[in-house]
């Protein structure tokens, strides 16, 4: 993918409530990048806590407080960190630019990806019957990078997405949602963690002519 292809494979725009103000998280190449949380609605009553990381240019001449509402347009990386001398996938949204709140219009959490089905897609049902399909999209980015990005469908989206081999190209649509769950690390402790994925609103194929079948 090239750099003008940036924006249209990975896309994302979050309007929220900043719940951390940004902190200092690493520098590169003399630059520093800061990190703060942000609180954003669904239709239910629950919020989505996700992860921002913004470079320093970026919130250059900005104010973020806690309990500001603010919007932004970026996209949804991952990298990999070394916890306890194990390495894992981290999620965040990184920041393009600053956009007016009143921009978002009705939506104020949306993704677009274009990527490929990297890991074999896992399809499973609730205790209830619903239909689940866990994939794993890697979407390129510039320098020969890529991220990759969990995404859980639901319903039929779980049913066409478990049809998908490895190496099919993909446009996703949807939000980005976080979700808490329990890891039980012994036979005595368990621990609270946070999961962040890309909740699935519609799933296509992608044609070469850039347009989905």
């Amino acid at each position: 993918m090239t750099n003008e292809n940036q924006v249209t494979t990975n896309r994302v725009i979050l309007c929220g409530i900043v719940e951390s103000e940004p902190t200092l998280s690493h520098e590169l190449y003399g630059e520093g990048f800061y990190e703060f949380s942000l609180s954003v609605p669904r239709l239910s009553e629950q919020r989505d806590v996700i992860p921002v990381t913004v470079a320093e240019r970026v919130l250059l001449g900005s104010t973020i407080r806690a309990g500001d509402t603010i919007a932004l347009e970026g996209q949804f990386r991952s990298y990999n960190k070394v916890i306890e001398s194990h390495s894992k996938l981290m999620l965040t949204v990184f920041v393009k630019e600053f956009l007016d709140p009143a921009e978002c219009g009705t939506n104020p959490n949306s993704v677009e990806l274009i990527g490929y089905v990297c890991k074999e897609p896992i399809y499973r049902t609730t205790p209830l019957s619903r239909e689940i399909c866990d994939l794993l999209v890697a979407v390129n980015r510039a320098f020969n990078k890529s991220d990759y990005i969990p995404c859980i469908a639901w319903g039929r989206n779980a049913r066409y997405g478990k049809m998908l081999s490895v190496g099919t190209k993909l446009i996703i649509n949807g939000r980005i949602q976080s979700r808490q769950y329990v890891k039980k690390l012994s036979e005595e402790i368990s621990e609270t963690r946070t999961a962040y994925e890309i909740s699935v609103g519609r799933i296509d194929i992608y044609s070469e002519d850039n347009n989905a079948e």
